[in-house]
């Protein structure tokens, strides 16, 4: 199993899930963040003072996969979240031990 950790603009959040939810993924954790990479913020008006927004709100999707899901949920989340300007964000890929159901006790692909 794979941990999908995915960083885009949110106003793609609605597009990306329902593009995953086409390809049956359909459990996914959603945080509101903020960061930064080669975009380093910009500036901002407010009451006529104009200063500096370092860091940008962005949405973290992450996902818990199986191993055959992977190419295609990262290739939907690209195809959905892209815009071709700076900022569209990142993905991030790494294995995942064991996973437990905590009500069932379940473990691994059935709690999933």
């Amino acid at each position: 199993m794979k941990k999908v950790e995915a960083i885009i603009k949110p106003f793609k959040l609605d597009d990306v899930r329902e593009a995953l939810a086409e390809i049956g993924i359909t459990g996914m954790t959603v945080s509101e963040v903020k960061g930064f990479g080669r975009q380093k913020g910009h500036t901002e008006l407010y009451r006529g003072a104009e200063y500096m927004v370092d860091f940008l709100p962005k949405v973290k999707i992450e996902l818990v996969i199986q191993d055959e899901l992977l190419d295609q949920a990262i290739e939907v989340i690209v195809d959905t979240a892209r815009t071709g300007k700076i900022g569209d964000g990142k993905i991030f890929v790494t294995e995942i031990e064991r996973v437990i159901r905590i009500r069932t006790g379940e473990e691994n692909e059935e709690a999933v």
